[in-house]
């Protein structure tokens, strides 16, 4: 079996973020900051870690920001050059030419949906998804996780967390083969199960590593849960045509889709830092006394 290098990776980014109004009204939601850095420039910087040269966004009405932020900025850089002021806090802003493609998701009609919009660009390639919402701290990152994971074993990958018995009907769920180590071969995949139907704990999280052939499948696909055209139910069709697997991410998942999770992300990033944790961490014990 020969196993294609993965270079490329698709970032859906046209959702509307409505848990977040009014905050999302004029601002794309993965350019809330966790810190200093939006979610979206994590993502990103998790891609470039695992070997990934090509970033595909599919984006949506007013998320120009998003292209705007991965932009050279003359005005700013300018200003900041003639005041001495050092521009490497921007670095990792500034992607190379050709290294950034944009697409349109004209309407949000579900993930599946974004994923296949980006068909022409990834093209006959493996490719990774990575979801700005899942906000993933790891050493490597995630992404860089899974690569390793897919180096060995080739296919489908998607990322799995252990979660408790009372979240699984929020999740895709994994029905898990056999196990090896962190990686965990995926017999079939549920959309949110009941409470009490589930065929593991191990929930499916925003990162995947799919052969091009999900492409074809998308193109056909009907809606499913939510009345959208869901990820989940294209890649369970591949299961048994091809090596399916879930990689059980070692690190810690922040989920930045909802408001307390977003907030514990910037709780944990800040006092994990020098520069403000010690300021942010005398404050959290004082307003807890």
């Amino acid at each position: 079996m020969t196993i294609k290098p993965l270079r490329k990776a698709v970032f859906p980014v046209g959702g509307l973020g409505t848990r977040f109004l009014p905050a999302t009204k004029a601002m794309p939601k993965e350019m809330l900051p966790v810190v200093d850095r939006p979610l979206i420039q994590y993502a990103v910087d998790e891609a470039i870690e695992a070997g990934i040269e090509q970033m595909i966004f599919v984006t949506g009405r007013g998320k120009s920001a998003i292209e705007d932020h991965f932009d050279i900025a003359y005005e700013l850089e300018a200003t900041m050059s003639g005041r001495g002021k050092s521009l490497q806090v921007l670095d990792a802003t500034r992607l190379k030419p050709g290294r950034v493609a944009y697409v349109r998701q004209q309407e949000p009609m579900g993930l599946g949906h974004a994923v296949w919009c980006a068909r022409d660009i990834v093209g006959d390639e493996p490719f990774a998804v990575l979801l700005a919402d899942d906000f993933m701290v790891g050493q490597p990152g995630c992404l860089k996780q899974m690569v390793e994971a897919y180096n060995k074993v080739g296919g489908n990958l998607i990322c799995a967390q252990e979660v408790a018995d009372d979240q699984t009907d929020k999740y895709g769920v994994i029905t898990p083969g056999t196990r090896d180590g962190t990686l965990t071969e995926v017999k079939g995949l549920v959309e949110k199960p009941k409470a009490g139907t589930a065929p593991s704990n191990l929930a499916v999280i925003g990162r995947y590593v799919l052969q091009p052939e999900v492409m074809r499948i998308l193109e056909t696909q009907e809606t499913g849960a939510g009345g959208e055209i869901q990820l989940t139910d294209a890649m369970a069709r591949m299961i048994g045509n091809q090596p399916f697997h879930g990689v059980t991410f070692q690190g810690v998942r922040y989920d930045c889709g909802d408001k307390a999770g977003f907030l514990q992300a910037n709780l944990a990033t800040a006092l994990s830092r020098e520069d403000v944790g010690p300021a942010v961490r005398a404050f959290a014990q004082d307003l807890l006394a």
